[in-house]
């Protein structure tokens, strides 16, 4: 078949194949196969790069943003970078030295395997996983920075043998895939773990530090504790890096977030131990890595200030974790008199205990994004109703980002988060009022 742009192809991913973002639980392949067999068809495309690989329940896509703009600011490598999701476009997930996979490119991949693509009937995530290494490979690419889609264990990225192993933090998210307590999600998360291959554990937490290192020690892996090398403090508007035994380092940073400490933290631990495998990675090019890392490599959506008057705010929290993370960024924020937050969030997750976090001193506006795992507004409405939660519902992103713009005063903050999803659609209203 030949496809004859890229809204056919995405046309294509999206409705014919399996889809976690559309069908949630039904499109999570419980093995690796189907990656393995489209990838050997392909020649193996991820043997012929070194690669870097990124697992955790939050924090791995700036995680992985981070490293990839320090290696880019070496300007020595050529950087590949696979994330997920996207926010505007399906070409952001794949991306060589911040810029962004040819559509054509795209075309050409699906158009001379679909016949390869129908036979194994993958997953959207499987084809997409295989045309960014295949790109990888054609493009030469010296380092990938690969982000896991879900979990790790079975994830289709995890047919890599990394140089380095990264598994940011473990909470609850995806229960029902990945396990009912934080041991069961983390054996998961560690699953990405190699043999003789460094890992470096971001936040050493009780109910998982003791299942990576039995993992590490039963494949020989060095693990590395980040919070063993240091620790990264706010100082603003700057940050201070204080490793253990050596000079402190104030640098600046993008990403604004106050919770990016953890993130930045993590990040100068792998690399310090890509530098003792023998990677040259100088000073100036990690600060300027963290300083621009939005601008190198395109990332969106981390406490990003998308619009001013009003102050709108976009994140993609939306789990326990990272709407803590979120609230504790608001308080923070002292200077802001009134918060007015647009929430949207998936039905297919226990909502309860994240919407219990939420707090009760802002104006909501709830809505639903353009998916069929989101939760309807009417139960948005009912639940947070119960909670004491004050704020009306609207039948789009859209229409809850107006008015919330609209009702806002000098000194007052708009805030879209709780969903993916509802941060797509926000930032796309947002792009076609410029």
């Amino acid at each position: 078949m030949q496809f004859q742009n890229i809204s056919e192809v995405t046309n294509y991913l999206y409705n014919k194949l399996p889809y976690f973002s559309r069908d949630g639980k039904a499109a999570y392949k419980t093995d690796i196969g189907n990656i393995t067999a489209l990838c050997s068809a392909l020649g193996n495309p991820h043997t012929k790069f070194k690669t870097i690989h990124i697992a955790g329940t939050n924090g791995k896509g700036s995680t992985s943003h981070l490293l990839a703009a320090i290696l880019q600011s070496t300007n020595c490598f050529k950087v590949g970078l696979y994330t997920s999701p996207h926010l505007l476009r399906f070409t952001e997930r794949i991306k060589i030295n911040g810029c962004e996979i040819p559509e054509n490119y795209v075309i050409n991949f699906l158009s001379n395997n679909y016949s390869l693509i129908e036979k194994i009937n993958p997953s959207f995530f499987e084809v997409t996983v295989a045309l960014a290494f295949s790109w990888f490979a054609d493009q030469k690419v010296a380092i990938a920075v690969i982000e896991v889609g879900l979990g790790g264990r079975l994830d289709s990225t995890n047919i890599i043998t990394p140089l380095l192993s990264i598994i940011t933090n473990i909470s609850w998210d995806h229960q029902d895939l990945l396990g009912n307590t934080l041991a069961q999600i983390a054996f998961e998360k560690a699953g990405i773990i190699k043999p003789h291959v460094p890992c470096v554990i971001g936040e050493n937490q009780p109910e998982s530090m003791p299942v990576f290192e039995k993992v590490a020690y039963e494949v020989m892996a060095p693990l590395v504790d980040a919070q063993s090398i240091g620790e990264v403090i706010y100082c603003d508007p700057d940050w201070i890096w204080k490793p253990i035994n050596q000079a402190e380092v104030r640098f600046s940073a993008s990403l604004k977030g106050y919770y990016q400490r953890y993130n930045f933290r993590t990040v100068l631990a792998a690399v310090k131990t890509l530098q003792n495998i023998g990677f040259t990675i100088p000073n100036f090019a990690i600060w300027d890595g963290m300083a621009n890392v939005n601008t190198l490599t395109g990332l969106r959506g981390r406490w990003d200030q998308i619009y001013t008057n009003p102050t709108v705010i976009i994140d993609v929290g939306h789990n326990k974790a990272g709407i803590l993370e979120i609230i504790a960024q608001m308080n923070h924020l002292t200077a802001v008199k009134n918060w007015h937050i647009v929430w949207g969030m998936v039905g297919d997750k226990e909502v309860l205990p994240v919407l219990e976090q939420l707090p009760k001193n802002a104006a909501y506006y709830w809505c639903a994004a353009q998916s069929h795992r989101s939760l309807p507004v009417s139960k948005l409405v009912e639940i947070t109703g119960r909670l004491n939660l004050s704020g009306k519902g609207f039948q789009s992103v859209a229409e809850a980002l107006q008015v919330a713009m609209q009702q806002s005063l000098p000194n007052d903050v708009v805030l879209v988060t709780g969903s993916t999803f509802v941060v797509s659609e926000a930032l796309t209203f947002i792009e076609a009022q410029k």
